[in-house]
Formats: structure tokens, C-alpha cells, sequence
């Protein structure tokens, strides 16, 4: 039977040449993980009222977005990542 793999795929892939790399703190559940595990994804709010938008600087609505990294963990539970199946389950159904 073949070995199972992270039923998800990253698209930052670790190699060699990069050294120790930073540990940051995950987003939602304050985990400490490397840098290259997590998974980013922009948390933001919207304004759309035209009224407060006329009121509001324009060059002030670009901080209305902010970076998230999410552990392996939380992204699969916050549904960030779609889970697909894992190589075991696959061979199981044919």
C-alpha cells in the first residue's frame, strides 16, 4: 500500500538552500510553526457606504487589509485548505 501524503498541496516548497527560516505565531490559534508550513490569507472589511467613503481618505483604505498565516491544523478546520482525499482512501475505491 502506497504511502499517504497531506491530503493538500503547498505552494511554497522548502528546500535546502534556504537556511534556518523564522517561526511565526498562527493567527487563529496562536501555534508556533515555521514560515514555510503556514498558509496565508488576507483577513479585510469593506466599506460600501458611498457617504463614509467621501469622508474617508483615500490613501487610508489600503490598511483596511491584513496578512494572516494559519497553521496546517486551523486552515484545515477554518476550511482554507480543501481536503481532498489521501492516497490510501484513493486506492480503497477502485
Amino acid at each position: 500500500m502506497p504511502i499517504s501524503k497531506a491530503p493538500y498541496t503547498r505552494k511554497y516548497q522548502h528546500t535546502k538552500q534556504r537556511g534556518h527560516e523564522a517561526n511565526v505565531r498562527c493567527d487563529k490559534c496562536g501555534r508556533i510553526v515555521p514560515r514555510w508550513k503556514t498558509f496565508t490569507t488576507y483577513r479585510s472589511f469593506r466599506i460600501t457606504d458611498p457617504i463614509i467613503l467621501q469622508q474617508i481618505d483615500k490613501r487610508v483604505l489600503h490598511m483596511m487589509s491584513q496578512r494572516m498565516r494559519v497553521c496546517p491544523k486551523c486552515a484545515r478546520f477554518y476550511h482554507i485548505v480543501k481536503r481532498g482525499k489521501s492516497v490510501q482512501k484513493k486506492h480503497m475505491y477502485k
